[in-house]
């Protein structure tokens, strides 16, 4: 890897971690979460579903059980600079929201030809 490429940046991977069907506020955790990014300018986030999982208290949710359906994990994500990484845990503390998460340092960028 050319480390002196200048199209290399270097942030935070945020992601959020709960199930499906978990609400804040009357909206879907996912969904609430997407749009107080929104709200606060940020560049973009995605919301990812497992097909199967378990957490701390070791049940294992999957698909092909109907009744739990509800239980699939969901992973929210954000590509971030430091700054803002901190900004967005502190809004959602700040909203006495209760959910995992995790904060890993990455490298990224962008392929392709530039965009004006």
């Amino acid at each position: 890897m050319n480390t002196s490429d200048t199209s290399i940046r270097h942030g935070v991977s945020l992601r959020f971690f709960m199930h499906v069907d978990a609400r804040h506020q009357g909206k879907l955790l996912y969904e609430w979460l997407l749009e107080l990014a929104r709200h606060e300018k940020l560049a973009g986030g995605s919301v990812f579903r497992a097909i199967a999982g378990f957490g701390r208290h070791g049940v294992l949710h999957e698909e092909a059980f109907f009744e739990l359906a509800g239980k699939l994990p969901v992973v929210v994500e954000f590509i971030l600079d430091e700054a803002t990484a901190t900004r967005l845990l502190e809004l959602v503390r700040a909203a006495h929201v209760e959910l995992v998460y995790t904060r890993t340092a990455i490298e990224y960028g962008v392929l392709g030809p530039a965009t004006a």
